[in-house]
Protein backbone atom coordinates (compact mmCIF):
# COMPACT_ATOMS: atom_id res chain seq x y z
CA UNK A 1 0.00 0.00 0.00
CA UNK A 2 1.24 3.53 -0.92
CA UNK A 3 2.32 5.71 1.72
CA UNK A 4 0.90 9.16 2.51
CA UNK A 5 4.16 10.92 1.73
CA UNK A 6 4.53 13.57 -0.97
CA UNK A 7 7.40 12.83 -3.89
CA UNK A 8 8.60 16.38 -5.67
CA UNK A 9 10.12 15.73 -9.07
CA UNK A 10 12.00 18.47 -10.22
CA UNK A 11 12.92 19.13 -14.04
CA UNK A 12 16.31 19.82 -14.83
CA UNK A 13 16.90 22.07 -17.36
CA UNK A 14 15.30 25.61 -16.87
CA UNK A 15 13.91 24.71 -13.89
CA UNK A 16 16.87 23.24 -11.31
CA UNK A 17 19.13 25.00 -13.57
CA UNK A 18 19.22 28.32 -15.62
CA UNK A 19 18.12 27.55 -19.08
CA UNK A 20 21.68 27.21 -21.20
CA UNK A 21 20.38 25.00 -23.87
CA UNK A 22 20.27 26.99 -27.68
CA UNK A 23 17.02 24.91 -29.05
CA UNK A 24 17.35 26.92 -32.34
CA UNK A 25 21.16 26.13 -32.97
CA UNK A 26 20.49 22.32 -31.94
CA UNK A 27 17.86 22.09 -34.02
CA UNK A 28 19.63 23.45 -36.96
CA UNK A 29 22.38 21.24 -36.51
CA UNK A 30 20.38 18.28 -36.29
CA UNK A 31 18.17 19.35 -39.34
CA UNK A 32 15.01 19.61 -37.26
CA UNK A 33 12.26 21.63 -38.01
CA UNK A 34 11.97 24.67 -35.85
CA UNK A 35 9.49 24.36 -32.74
CA UNK A 36 9.23 20.55 -33.50
CA UNK A 37 9.88 18.30 -30.37
CA UNK A 38 13.80 17.12 -30.79
CA UNK A 39 13.18 13.78 -29.59
CA UNK A 40 10.40 13.17 -30.94
CA UNK A 41 11.62 14.26 -34.44
CA UNK A 42 14.76 12.15 -34.16
CA UNK A 43 12.52 8.87 -33.94
CA UNK A 44 11.33 9.27 -37.34
CA UNK A 45 14.70 9.40 -38.63
CA UNK A 46 16.69 6.72 -40.40
CA UNK A 47 19.22 5.18 -38.31
CA UNK A 48 22.33 6.52 -39.85
CA UNK A 49 20.74 10.35 -39.46
CA UNK A 50 19.46 9.21 -35.82
CA UNK A 51 22.81 7.99 -35.09
CA UNK A 52 24.28 11.09 -35.81
CA UNK A 53 21.42 13.46 -34.28
CA UNK A 54 21.99 11.72 -30.73
CA UNK A 55 25.82 12.58 -30.70
CA UNK A 56 24.78 15.86 -31.51
CA UNK A 57 22.22 15.95 -29.06
CA UNK A 58 24.27 14.39 -26.55
CA UNK A 59 27.14 16.83 -26.85
CA UNK A 60 24.95 19.76 -26.21
CA UNK A 61 23.31 18.58 -23.39
CA UNK A 62 26.60 17.59 -22.03
CA UNK A 63 27.94 20.48 -22.22
CA UNK A 64 25.04 22.38 -21.06
CA UNK A 65 25.47 20.91 -17.83
CA UNK A 66 28.82 21.09 -17.34
CA UNK A 67 28.55 25.03 -17.65
CA UNK A 68 25.43 24.74 -15.91
CA UNK A 69 24.42 27.31 -12.79
CA UNK A 70 21.62 26.49 -10.49
CA UNK A 71 18.27 28.40 -10.57
CA UNK A 72 18.47 30.82 -7.35
CA UNK A 73 17.32 28.92 -4.41
CA UNK A 74 17.72 25.61 -5.92
CA UNK A 75 19.93 23.87 -3.55
CA UNK A 76 18.35 25.28 -0.85
CA UNK A 77 15.09 24.33 -2.13
CA UNK A 78 15.93 20.58 -2.03
CA UNK A 79 17.73 20.46 0.80
CA UNK A 80 14.59 21.77 2.78
CA UNK A 81 12.17 19.14 1.10
CA UNK A 82 14.39 16.59 1.90
CA UNK A 83 14.55 17.72 5.14
CA UNK A 84 10.84 17.90 5.60
CA UNK A 85 10.59 13.92 4.36
CA UNK A 86 9.94 14.07 1.00
CA UNK A 87 11.51 12.50 -1.81
CA UNK A 88 13.46 14.08 -4.11
CA UNK A 89 13.32 13.01 -7.58
CA UNK A 90 14.80 14.87 -10.90
CA UNK A 91 12.73 13.47 -14.38
CA UNK A 92 14.39 14.90 -17.39
CA UNK A 93 14.50 14.45 -21.07
CA UNK A 94 17.89 14.38 -20.62
CA UNK A 95 21.01 11.57 -20.59
CA UNK A 96 21.79 10.09 -17.37
CA UNK A 97 25.12 11.50 -18.06
CA UNK A 98 24.38 14.42 -17.96
CA UNK A 99 22.26 13.93 -15.33
CA UNK A 100 25.85 13.07 -13.65
CA UNK A 101 27.73 15.91 -15.13
CA UNK A 102 25.07 18.16 -13.60
CA UNK A 103 25.30 16.16 -9.76
CA UNK A 104 29.13 16.16 -9.84
CA UNK A 105 29.62 20.42 -11.05
CA UNK A 106 27.08 21.17 -7.78
CA UNK A 107 27.22 18.30 -4.81
CA UNK A 108 23.20 17.84 -5.47
CA UNK A 109 21.73 14.20 -4.56
CA UNK A 110 18.07 13.08 -5.82
CA UNK A 111 16.75 10.06 -4.04
CA UNK A 112 15.54 9.06 -7.84
CA UNK A 113 16.83 9.63 -11.66
CA UNK A 114 14.67 9.06 -14.22
CA UNK A 115 16.31 10.06 -17.64
CA UNK A 116 15.20 9.25 -21.15
CA UNK A 117 16.91 6.08 -21.03
CA UNK A 118 14.90 4.52 -18.97
CA UNK A 119 11.51 4.40 -21.05
CA UNK A 120 8.70 6.60 -21.47
CA UNK A 121 9.17 10.19 -21.23
CA UNK A 122 7.40 13.15 -20.78
CA UNK A 123 4.78 14.96 -21.87
CA UNK A 124 3.86 11.05 -21.12
CA UNK A 125 2.51 10.28 -17.24
CA UNK A 126 4.40 7.10 -17.18
CA UNK A 127 7.40 8.47 -15.42
CA UNK A 128 5.68 10.22 -12.49
CA UNK A 129 3.32 6.80 -11.99
CA UNK A 130 6.90 4.86 -12.11
CA UNK A 131 8.47 7.19 -9.35
CA UNK A 132 5.86 6.46 -7.55
CA UNK A 133 5.59 2.71 -7.28
CA UNK A 134 9.31 2.84 -6.86
CA UNK A 135 8.70 5.55 -3.57
CA UNK A 136 5.48 3.54 -2.79
CA UNK A 137 3.51 6.78 -2.96
CA UNK A 138 0.31 7.69 -4.36
CA UNK A 139 0.70 9.83 -7.67
CA UNK A 140 -1.59 12.31 -6.24
CA UNK A 141 0.77 13.11 -3.70
CA UNK A 142 3.51 13.96 -6.12
CA UNK A 143 4.26 17.59 -6.89
CA UNK A 144 5.69 18.04 -10.42
CA UNK A 145 7.88 21.20 -10.80
CA UNK A 146 9.35 22.16 -14.69
CA UNK A 147 9.04 25.06 -16.68
CA UNK A 148 7.92 23.62 -19.91
CA UNK A 149 4.24 22.39 -21.24
CA UNK A 150 5.42 18.63 -21.01
CA UNK A 151 6.11 18.82 -17.41
CA UNK A 152 2.79 20.16 -17.08
CA UNK A 153 1.46 17.89 -19.08
CA UNK A 154 2.65 14.51 -17.20
CA UNK A 155 2.29 15.70 -14.12
CA UNK A 156 -2.01 16.36 -14.43
CA UNK A 157 -2.32 12.78 -16.39
CA UNK A 158 -0.62 11.37 -13.84
CA UNK A 159 -2.96 13.19 -11.32
CA UNK A 160 -0.21 15.16 -9.63
CA UNK A 161 0.07 18.55 -8.69
CA UNK A 162 1.70 20.57 -11.06
CA UNK A 163 3.67 24.08 -10.84
CA UNK A 164 5.57 25.88 -13.43
CA UNK A 165 8.42 28.03 -12.70
CA UNK A 166 7.82 31.05 -14.98
CA UNK A 167 10.94 32.86 -16.01
CA UNK A 168 9.53 36.44 -15.71
CA UNK A 169 11.47 37.72 -18.55
CA UNK A 170 10.24 35.94 -21.43
CA UNK A 171 6.11 36.24 -22.44
CA UNK A 172 3.56 34.05 -20.35
CA UNK A 173 2.60 31.10 -22.32
CA UNK A 174 -1.24 30.51 -23.51
CA UNK A 175 -0.78 27.10 -21.64
CA UNK A 176 0.00 28.40 -18.11
CA UNK A 177 -3.14 27.93 -16.93
CA UNK A 178 -3.06 24.74 -16.93
CA UNK A 179 -0.37 24.29 -13.91
CA UNK A 180 -1.43 24.61 -10.58
CA UNK A 181 0.32 26.31 -9.62
CA UNK A 182 2.70 29.65 -11.10
CA UNK A 183 5.78 30.68 -9.40
CA UNK A 184 8.89 32.56 -10.76
CA UNK A 185 11.28 30.76 -8.52
CA UNK A 186 11.89 27.65 -6.60
CA UNK A 187 11.66 29.15 -3.26
CA UNK A 188 7.79 30.23 -3.60
CA UNK A 189 7.35 26.51 -4.04
CA UNK A 190 8.12 25.67 -0.34
CA UNK A 191 5.16 27.32 1.24
CA UNK A 192 2.97 25.42 -1.22
CA UNK A 193 4.64 22.63 0.14
CA UNK A 194 3.64 23.75 3.68
CA UNK A 195 7.24 24.28 4.36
Amino acid sequence: MASKRRVVVFDMDGTLTRSYLDFDRMREEIGVLAREPILEAMEKMPPPERARAIAILKRYETEAAANSELQPGAAEVIAAVRTNGMPVVLMTRNTRKSVEVLQARHGIAFDMVLTREDGAIKPSPEPIFRICRALEAEPSRAWTIGDYHYDIICGAAAGATTVLLLDTKAERPVWADQADHVISELRELLPLLGI
